[in-house]
């Protein structure tokens, strides 16, 4: 079995490629199966999260190109600039990963968090997209390819402190 453990920038070849839900590309330990059918283990540092277009080398120095999969989210469109502020508000305060894009926002379907998004007057979209979300305060940047500079993906905290006024240094 190819075993998949070395991120990379660039490659002359693609040899193979691999279709990922957000939920699996941000584990650091898995089995998958490339689009050719051929079964894989992939192996990256804990907290690395893979985003669409990642490469990373095998054992054997094959290359495989990893996509995100379209699945089930919910697409966050505002009549302003403020009303969709206030709805990321809100979701970073429930710890929502949530993907920003140009005007709206993206996260996974969850019922709850459309009604509530509702009733601060978005738009609440279903549509089948790849969900790219935030690696957060802590994760070193979003990295866009085509960027001149590279962005290293840092690890998410599992548990992070939230600092809030008046807590003691």
């Amino acid at each position: 079995m190819l075993t998949l453990n070395t991120k990379i920038e660039h490659a002359e070849k693609i040899d193979g490629e691999l279709l990922l839900p957000y939920d699996q590309r941000e584990k650091s330990r898995l089995r998958a199966t490339l689009l050719s059918g051929e079964d894989v283990a992939v192996f990256t540092v804990r907290g690395t999260v893979l985003r669409n277009g990642d490469l990373l080398r095998g054992d054997d120095g094959r290359v495989v190109k990893i996509n995100a999969a379209k699945e089930a989210t919910y697409r966050v469109e505002a009549a302003s600039p403020h009303q969709l502020l206030r709805c990321a508000f809100h979701l970073g305060n429930r710890h929502t990963q949530a993907q920003v894009g140009e005007g709206f926002l993206r996260i996974r379907k969850d019922p709850v968090l459309k009604e509530m998004l509702e009733g601060l007057g978005a738009l609440v979209i279903e549509e089948e997209a790849a969900f790219e979300p935030e690696s957060g305060a802590y994760g070193g940047g979003h990295h866009h390819h085509g960027d001149d500079h590279h962005h290293p993906l840092a690890p998410i905290p599992v548990r992070q402190k939230i600092h809030r006024p008046g807590d003691k240094s």
